[in-house]
């Protein structure tokens, strides 16, 4: 098995942070951990520190363990599609954005 990582950064809609870090906290994150093949999830918040351009508010991490992560992003599809996966309509989901990364020097 591959050892790879899932990066999202997301935000609130304005003046719904609130909601939406219960919601994260939760039952999104759980939601996403019950897929075969992530291991953990993790959500941060962004401090004031940065170098660059800063990113979203809300960055999350999901330990990967799978052979090829299209079928993580493939079973999520599925999931948020069947309403397995729970949605907030707090979420700014638009704003959004994902990467895989795959371990290195393994």
């Amino acid at each position: 098995m591959g050892k790879h990582v899932m990066v999202v950064q997301s935000r609130a809609k304005p003046g719904r942070e609130a909601e939406y870090a219960h919601w994260y906290d939760t039952i999104h994150i759980h939601d996403i951990c019950a897929v075969p093949g992530v291991k953990s999830g993790k959500r941060y918040q962004a401090t004031p520190l940065h170098v660059g351009a800063p990113g979203l508010p809300v960055l999350a991490i999901y330990e990967l363990e799978v052979d090829n992560p299209a079928a993580i992003l493939a079973e999520l599809g599925k999931r948020a599609t069947d309403g397995t996966i729970r949605r907030c309509d707090a979420l700014d989901a638009e704003a959004s954005v994902m990467w895989f990364y795959s371990a290195s020097g393994n």
